[in-house]
């Protein structure tokens, strides 16, 4: 957070991040999202945002709040803690932004039409439900969509969807097939620095 700071960019949630997107403002901004909605968001990501003056925006997996990750318990053995609804209001509150990312975590692109829309648009209700504020941001669980799965999003009444295709999100792309670098804990400064900076990733995609 700290790098981003030093050289010039603000960190900004999807909400705060909508104007440059449609092209509307111009800065040196870096759009930040966190997928699944953990615990360690709000334990330790919120307080290092607090103290740039960043927002960002969690996608959260509204059917699984309070409880783990199954989906990567089951793939990977590794389980986390989620936060419940009073832990997301908190996170909300702080000026956060809320997104939404799936009901329960499927693959979307085959899921069949009831299905599909209980998941986009009930993630949505639920989220709103809980945080009493409109969730305008969805992203697609393991990046998985095609066109039916993003007019779904569209449908819903979403301003845009995030996918995990490799690149840089620009003025003038779909809103609703939006790239992202995708930055790990492994990524010390130098790797991190390649990804957000430079041509890299969009080379990659």
């Amino acid at each position: 957070m700290a790098l981003l700071r030093r050289a010039g960019y603000t960190g900004l949630s999807m909400r705060d991040a909508m104007p440059y997107l449609r092209g509307e403002r111009r800065g040196r901004v870096a759009v930040i999202t966190l997928d699944d909605g953990y615990l360690d968001n709000l334990e330790n990501a919120l307080p290092a945002l607090l103290a740039q003056g960043f927002t960002a925006t969690c996608y959260v997996v509204s059917a699984t709040l309070g409880s783990h990750n199954l989906w990567d318990e089951q793939k990977l053995g590794v389980r986390k803690r989620l936060m419940d609804g009073a832990q997301l209001r908190q996170w909300h509150d702080a000026g956060m932004e809320v997104g939404a990312h799936s009901r329960s975590h499927p693959r979307l692109t085959r899921c069949d039409e009831p299905s599909l829309r209980d998941e986009i648009a009930g993630s949505r209700a639920e989220l709103e439900d809980v945080i009493g504020a409109t969730v305008n941001q969805f992203c697609y669980p393991y990046g998985d969509t095609d066109q039916r799965v993003a007019e779904a999003a569209r449908q819903a009444g979403y301003e845009a969807a995030t996918a995990t295709r490799r690149g840089r999100a620009r003025p003038g792309m779909d809103l609703f097939q939006l790239p992202r670098v995708q930055v790990a804990r492994h990524h010390w400064l130098l790797p991190f620095a390649q990804r957000v900076f430079t041509a890299y990733e969009d080379r990659r995609a």
